[in-house]
C-alpha cells in the first residue's frame, strides 16, 4: 500500500504515506497529496518541473517538499502525476531533489484545492516501513 486517506478530519484531509526508504516515502506522499488535488491517474505525463528542498530533520523536509511542490505546482500552473525524489543525510540535515513529470492544469482534470499542508497531527515515524502523517488544508 502507497497511501490511504483517514476520516477524523471535516475541513482538512488526512493521509498517511508510507515507503520502504525515503524516496518511496517522499513519492507516495507526493501521488496522495496529488491525488486530492487533481485525477491523477488522468494527468500526462508530458511536462517536467524540477526542484530543490532541504530540512533539519525528517518531519522539517517532507513537510517542506510538500508545501513547496504545492507552491511549485501553483505558480507554473501544473498538474504533476509522476515523481522522482532522491533524499540524502547531510551534517545539517536532509536535503532533497525532485523532478516531477505532468502537464498544464485544466478544469476537466481539477479535484480539491488544497491551499496548504500543516502541521497538525504531521509526523514521519520508521518502524519496518517509513510512515508519514500528513494533514492538508481544503
Amino acid at each position: 500500500m502507497k497511501y490511504k486517506f483517514l476520516d477524523d478530519l471535516t475541513s482538512d484531509v488526512l493521509f498517511e504515506a508510507y515507503g520502504k526508504n525515503l524516496k518511496e516515502l517522499f513519492e507516495n506522499s507526493a501521488e496522495a497529496l496529488f491525488s486530492i488535488v487533481c485525477k491523477i491517474n488522468k494527468v500526462n505525463p508530458e511536462k517536467r518541473m524540477e526542484f530543490e528542498f532541504s530540512g533539519s530533520d525528517l518531519e522539517q523536509i517532507l513537510f517542506n517538499f510538500l508545501s513547496k511542490l504545492l507552491a511549485e505546482t501553483e505558480i507554473n500552473e501544473f498538474f504533476p502525476s509522476k515523481f522522482n525524489v532522491s533524499v540524502e543525510k547531510t551534517k545539517n540535515g536532509y536535503k532533497g531533489k525532485v523532478t516531477a513529470w505532468g502537464e498544464p492544469i485544466s478544469q476537466e482534470k481539477g479535484e480539491t484545492v488544497v491551499k496548504a499542508v500543516t502541521y497538525y497531527k504531521f509526523k514521519v515515524e520508521k518502524n519496518e516501513l517509513y510512515k508519514a502523517t500528513v494533514s492538508c488544508d481544503i
